[in-house]
């Protein structure tokens, strides 16, 4: 299993899909080992908020886009939904 009787991260586990050893191996069980042993309620909270701390150097610019597009779509959805309905009422 990915986690061994001792707590600790199998990095041999075929769960992994090869991510510990491909040629970001090292960033992944890095990343992967802040996020197992986080001991916040929500899983790697305390990294995210200590990200957050230092945007100059952990920009948070794609999450940011991310939600914008998300909200876009949601605002358009609507929309779409209520023109679909004009068309079905003008037939």
């Amino acid at each position: 299993g990915l986690i061994l009787p001792n707590g600790d991260i199998n990095w041999n586990c075929p769960c992994l899909g090869g991510m510990a050893s491909g040629p970001c191996g090292e960033q992944f069980k890095s990343a992967f080992s802040c996020f197992h042993y986080s001991t916040e309620e929500i899983k790697g909270s305390d990294l995210h908020e200590c990200m957050q701390k230092y945007p100059d150097l952990y920009p948070q610019e794609d999450e940011n886009e991310e939600k914008e597009k998300s909200n876009k779509d949601l605002e358009a959805t609507p929309m779409e939904a209520s023109a679909a309905k004009e068309e079905k009422g003008s037939s």
